[in-house]
């Protein structure tokens, strides 16, 4: 049994359940801490990720929060995600992480720092250095690549330069590497990193968290239809989620009465989602619920639905967090998808077509409509026992502690 190690996760848009969504953070943090270890999650006080930011007084504050300690760095508000102001909270969180050895009194036997943002990582290799902890990269989202592939900033833009500097050096002065998505050692092994310094750790669901469901909202829960079959789709309405597909399958499908669908969530292509709708009556708009809610939500969909762009990007996977908790309710998906290593066909849990195709997702519901319960039922279950077998949080923190610690 390895000894107990006091591990510090850094990853500045981490949230609770009370200021946002928790996450893959949270969940590792609160599952490590049941194993035994002493675990500190830093974040910043502020991020526009937050539905309701914490009330932090001091430049660190310290909360005791379920099994592991949180901690808060003070940081300015800004107004959105493309404000300048949020680039220089990137520099401030890595100046003040690398001061916490004056702040926590634990110090760590191993760093965890979750990207993005990449410049806290400067930060991070400060605080190893001076602990002698072993430090561990993470990779949710492959920074810069992500920035010049979907953001269209050239290789010779200056911040680019510079975050492309950083990566290598994460790259070369962490001790592992770790990614939530499934086929990315695919992209650093261009860098000349070794198999054996990598370690895929998907995301996960949270037992207790599911343990935690609550009826959903009885308004919600009548204005979805119970005589019809309902394709569902709850999450992030942003360009990513190339929902306009999903809208025109749902435009084409207006003619086919037993077919309903269903959008739960918020986000900055709504309104323009909504416009195309032009008063189409099969399907309806819904704001985001609580989390508690959710798989009461996709108890009540007969069809869930996942898309994505049509881009070079996903061949290295994805790290949606939307996915697993598809998986854990049982139901079939249709995953609009066409990068590498497809989860939903891996597990059998559906039907997988290609991305930005409003008639392959219009075939793919026709052919689910059609076919018969049992078998959808066992596509559900599939998906189910996939991430009850593979994606438990409890069991990746496991994996964590055996292969890293």
């Amino acid at each position: 049994m390895s000894k107990k190690k006091t591990v510090w996760i850094i990853n500045q848009d981490a949230t609770t359940p009370e200021t946002g969504y928790a996450g893959r953070s949270y969940y590792l943090s609160e599952e490590l801490s049941n194993l035994g270890h002493k675990v500190y999650l830093i974040a910043g006080g502020y991020s526009h990720l937050h539905f309701i930011s914490p009330d932090i007084q001091n430049e660190v504050e310290i909360k005791p929060f379920s099994k592991f300690d949180f901690v808060w760095i003070k940081l300015p508000k800004y107004g959105n995600a493309h404000s300048k102001k949020r680039i220089l909270n990137w520099f401030l969180f890595a100046f003040k992480i690398s001061k916490l050895l004056n702040h926590i009194p634990n110090k760590p036997d191993v760093i965890i720092y979750s990207s993005p943002p990449l410049i806290g990582f400067l930060g991070a290799l400060k605080l190893k250095r001076k602990s002698k902890a072993n430090l561990i990269f993470e990779i949710r989202d492959i920074w810069p690549l992500t920035l010049k592939e979907i953001g269209g900033y050239g290789n010779f833009n200056p911040f680019i330069v510079f975050m492309s500097w950083i990566e290598k050096l994460a790259y070369r002065k962490s001790d592992k590497i770790i990614s939530n998505l499934s086929n990315a050692f695919h992209y650093l092994r261009k860098f000349g990193l070794k198999e054996e310094k990598f370690l895929w750790i998907p995301n996960g669901i949270s037992i207790s968290e599911i343990n935690k469901s609550i009826p959903l909202n009885p308004h919600i829960n009548e204005l979805i239809p119970k005589n019809k079959f309902i394709v569902g789709y709850s999450g992030t309405l942003g360009a990513a989620n190339a929902l306009e597909f999903f809208i025109q399958a749902s435009i084409q499908l207006k003619g086919s009465p037993d077919i309903f669908f269903v959008i739960v969530g918020s986000g900055k292509e709504k309104q323009n989602l909504i416009s195309m709708v032009d008063g189409n009556q099969n399907i309806i708009f819904v704001d985001p619920i609580p989390k508690e809610q959710i798989h009461s939500l996709l108890s009540r969909f007969d069809v869930c639905y996942l898309g994505w762009r049509k881009h070079e990007l996903y061949e290295f996977g994805i790290g949606s967090n939307k996915l697993p908790e598809y998986l854990s309710s049982g139901k079939p998906i249709i995953h609009s998808y066409s990068g590498k290593k497809d989860i939903v066909s891996i597990a059998e849990a559906g039907i997988t077509i290609e991305a930005e195709n409003s008639q392959e997702i219009i075939s793919a519901i026709l052919k689910l409509l059609r076919m018969a319960k049992s078998e959808r039922d066992v596509m559900g279950k599939n998906g189910l026992n996939f991430a009850h077998q593979y994606l438990r949080y409890d069991s990746l923190a496991k994996t964590i502690e055996n292969e890293l610690f």
